[in-house]
């Protein structure tokens, strides 16, 4: 038995929630595969991805004079918002902060019904931001807080996060993100967790997408931010973002206690010698990017909890298979 039909065996044996897996290597697709009724059309809610998306959307608003600095206060985007007496830490995180999940926030578990319930979900956001916890400190905030920098995009383009991507990142790629989802009522919401093949992004009821979550996704839309990282930004001869932000965002800027992982600018970093780095969402989604050996791997799939850690698989068998 090949090592390829061994990986294909166990896959679905194991990884049986996957959805598509597209691999690249020196830019060239080497392997596309559809499972569970899925097709190269077929879009998959992608979770935590959606936020190395948004990191690449700040680095492009870096880039366009948007945004000044990254060391520029979070507070600084929203005059009207209003603190508490005697908040001092909130006055002073800033987007680094954010990006590196290194803000402080005052709740111990996430407080999803408020945020949920909320019209205004970056003004929830920074209601929690703060607190007694010290800034610098890791501390990984799956889906609140993060929407902090959905809202400092529309701030400082006067667009919508979604319109702004659309704009400078996902059409030149060719990646089509129809639309908003918003959700009515908690039914709708509890929905779209379970459908398949939705598309657009979500967004709260003010119009905001966003950016802990609720992008959907193409295994190859996938494959093409990855493969946009390894060419250093450049996308058809166009500088889509640029390669300083690219080098920034995928060395170490925090020790991430999830998965003992250092972290990025909300992009995991694998092995720093081989320059290997991933964005991943919960059920198993990644983009995977090895430099060193010029490898894109995109794996969609359907959520499950608990899914199985594709690292492994890529490391033990993809990686293996197709670097030969």
């Amino acid at each position: 038995m090949t090592l390829k039909t061994k990986m294909e065996k166990l896959i679905n044996s194991s990884y049986n929630n996957i959805g598509g897996i597209v691999v690249q290597k020196k830019g060239q697709t080497v392997y596309e595969k559809y499972y569970n009724e899925c097709d190269a059309g077929s879009t998959f809610h992608v979770y935590s991805v959606t936020k190395s998306i948004i990191s690449i959307l700040i680095g492009i608003a870096l880039e366009k004079g948007y945004i000044e600095s990254i060391e520029q206060n979070v507070l600084d985007f929203f005059p009207d918002y209003t603190f508490q007496k005697g908040e001092k830490n909130i006055q002073n995180v800033t987007i680094k902060n954010l990006l590196t999940m290194t803000a402080p926030y005052k709740y111990k578990t996430e407080p999803y019904t408020e945020y949920f319930s909320s019209e205004d979900w970056v003004k929830a956001s920074l209601d929690f931001l703060g607190g007694r916890g010290k800034i610098g400190e890791f501390r990984y905030t799956p889906l609140i807080g993060p929407d902090i920098l959905s809202g400092i995009l529309v701030k400082a383009t006067g667009q919508s996060v979604l319109e702004f991507a659309t704009k400078y990142l996902f059409e030149p790629l060719e990646m089509n993100v129809e639309s908003n989802l918003v959700f009515h009522n908690k039914e709708e919401q509890m929905a779209f967790y379970e459908a398949k093949n939705v598309k657009g992004w979500v967004a709260d009821p003010k119009g905001v997408n966003t950016a802990g979550w609720g992008l959907n996704l193409t295994a190859k839309d996938m494959a093409k931010i990855g493969q946009l990282y390894l060419d250093k930004g450049m996308w058809n001869g166009k500088q889509l973002v640029s390669y300083s932000w690219i080098q920034e965002s995928t060395k170490e800027q925090a020790k991430g206690k999830q998965w003992k992982l250092p972290y990025g600018y909300l992009w995991w970093i694998m092995n720093e010698k081989e320059h290997t780095y991933a964005a991943m969402g919960d059920g198993g989604n990644i983009i995977y990017v090895n430099e060193k050996k010029e490898m894109v791997i995109s794996i969609a799939s359907i959520y499950v909890k608990n899914a199985k850690d594709r690292i492994t698989l890529i490391k033990e068998y993809m990686e293996p298979v197709f670097y030969a």
